[in-house]
């Protein structure tokens, strides 16, 4: 089956429909799959349920979903960063299911694995636990979660060969790899291309059986979210003086 696509519309071809839900890797701005949301942002499909740690910022990354109003629901964990994403929350015109970091990444992971549910400490007598069962265990109390299973999920890596076995970089690894393995179909967009064998398979983090659809997006601007710099010959603050 050949996986690699033209481009990234090519890649999602098929695969999007109003109100699915849609996991999209990354940290802030680092290893979005950038790409494949204009893809999303330029197809008009509406009504998306997007799983993503944060929405990016204004007019880069998700920040371009929300701007076309083409995403009814968050579930995420961080979304501080986006103006945008404030003013339809606060407006009552997004509906947002928040998660704790650590709850969201163990969300996906769980439904990559076929895990419907699991339980954890965190959370317990907040607002996170209402409606939710919580139960004793050795007697502790515990929240059930449930796992996240998605429509599609949108990756991106730094290589990958064509039959879709993929590398992430550094940071830049963060929510990809769960998500890969936790949607029907799961398309990933990759800076350097190679072919089956050129990539040593114990550096292979994310298995092709996950990956259903490929596109070589070799040349892509990198943002950096927030530039912290200082003067030079200035001496660096240790962080416990911060």
């Amino acid at each position: 089956m050949k996986k690699v696509h033209s481009d990234a519309a090519a890649a999602l071809s098929g695969v999007l429909k109003d109100g699915m839900m849609i996991m999209c890797g990354g940290f802030g701005l680092c290893g979005i799959p950038d790409a494949l949301i204009d893809a999303i942002r330029d197809s008009g499909v509406k009504d998306l349920t997007v799983v993503s740690n944060n929405a990016g910022i204004d007019g880069v990354g998700l920040g371009k979903l929300l701007e076309t109003r083409q995403v009814a629901r968050m579930i995420s964990s961080y979304v501080g960063e986006n103006k945008e994403f404030a003013r339809q929350y606060l407006g009552g015109e997004l509906a947002i299911e928040f998660n704790p970091q650590g709850t969201l990444a163990e969300r996906i992971r769980a439904g990559g694995a076929g895990i419907p549910a699991f339980y954890t400490k965190t959370g317990v007598g907040t607002l996170i636990a209402e409606g939710k069962d919580v139960r004793a265990f050795d007697g502790e109390d515990y929240v059930m979660e449930r796992g996240l299973f998605a429509d599609l999920a949108i990756v991106h890596a730094w290589k990958g060969d064509t039959e879709g076995n993929l590398i992430y970089r550094k940071t830049a690894r963060n929510f990809n790899p769960m998500m890969a393995t936790a949607a029907r179909v799961t398309v990933a967009q990759v800076e350097h291309l190679v072919q089956p064998g050129e990539i040593d398979p114990d550096t292979i983090i994310t298995p092709g059986i996950f990956v259903k659809r490929i596109v070589h997006v070799p040349v892509r601007e990198k943002r950096i979210e927030q530039r912290t710099t200082r003067k030079r010959g200035e001496p660096a603050v240790p962080a416990a003086a911060v």
